[in-house]
């Protein structure tokens, strides 16, 4: 396993370069299950582990179904204070007679300063836990001043529940402005960006305010400065639910074109010729970018586990990679 430094000026710590994202643990994907991928993960060297409060009420659970096994196992293993977790508040449904939409009425709990206190405190009881180490927004909420937002995550670092804020599903200049406004605050900044990143990637209209863009990944690349504090971005969907290994999977979110289709047909041949899978192609062209990103990925089975930890041995030579990218 690989590592790098987060730090955004406040707050500093290593973790793993992969992070396992455990969305459906404790619903499609049974405890038993869960805690065999957990330990063979934190076996192979991994320190982070990636959830959110309410991933689970998308496919019949409470919500804050993998945080509770997350917590459960933890208890079990007693290895907390060796690895780095990271949570997410503000996406689960505001109203829970209402459906959840990304256009306007959203219905989303949004992060007031309210919220994101009691849903901060709430994860740490579901986790049992007395800090995390990451909390993101999971949507941007525009419809809140950024000095309530960012003031009421800087708080909770200040009282040593929360290592790192950050924030997920956002466009560039909210980020720039939050960073802004922490700094004129003196709290601590948004430290960590987690987009919808991949090898395939989106028309550019309609704006789509989840992916990260070149433009973010340059910004990234100029912060760790004294006066820009260090930012990270983490990938979620980093193999795209499949579609580089299952012809049966669709493209999504905009990334349903001719582009996309060539990538995976010169991802697949690139994967042939080196003797890897295209899942493992498709992460070390992530970790081995000029601006290298953390993906977060997710897995049902050690195998799947197994495969995307074969990507930590795999290095792109320069030819190769300007392939991938040129695709």
């Amino acid at each position: 396993m690989q590592y790098r430094t987060l730090d955004n000026g406040h707050t500093s710590f290593e973790v793993s370069t992969l992070c396992l994202g455990t969305m459906f643990m404790g619903t499609r994907t049974d405890e038993e299950t869960s805690f065999a991928i957990l330990d063979r993960f934190v076996e192979a060297g991994g320190t982070f582990l990636d959830t959110a409060n309410n991933y689970n009420a998308w496919v019949g659970g409470h919500g804050r179904d993998s945080e509770d096994v997350l917590g459960r196992w933890l208890a079990a293993r007693g290895n907390r204070d060796s690895l780095r977790i990271a949570t997410k508040l503000g996406a689960a449904k505001k109203d829970p007679d209402l459906p959840l939409s990304t256009t306007p009425p959203t219905n989303y709990q949004g992060l007031a300063a309210s919220t994101i206190d009691r849903e901060a405190r709430e994860s740490l009881r579901h986790l049992g836990t007395d800090h995390v180490d990451v909390l993101y927004g999971h949507v941007d909420d525009l419809e809140t001043p950024l000095d309530e937002t960012v003031g009421a995550f800087g708080k909770l670092v200040d009282e040593g529940l929360v290592g790192i804020p950050g924030i997920s599903n956002v466009a560039l200049w909210r980020v720039v402005e939050a960073r802004e406004t922490a700094a004129r605050l003196g709290v601590a900044p948004y430290g960590a960006v987690q987009q919808c990143y991949s090898y395939v990637y989106p028309r550019p209209q309609p704006i789509r305010t989840n992916w990260a863009t070149s433009e973010l990944l340059d910004y990234a690349r100029s912060t760790g400065t004294p006066d820009r504090p260090g930012l990270a971005v983490m990938a979620y969907s980093p193999l795209h639910q499949g579609v580089f290994t299952r012809d049966d999977k669709s493209l999504f979110n905009g990334a349903d074109h001719a582009g996309s289709r060539e990538r995976i047909r010169t991802l697949r041949a690139v994967a042939a010729e080196t003797g890897a899978t295209p899942n493992q192609v498709a992460l070390a062209w992530l970790l081995g970018g000029e601006v290298p990103v953390v993906p977060v990925f997710g897995a049902s089975s050690v195998a799947q586990l197994d495969e995307a930890l074969g990507a930590m041995d795999l290095v792109l030579d320069d030819d190769v990679r300007a392939r991938l990218d040129a695709a």
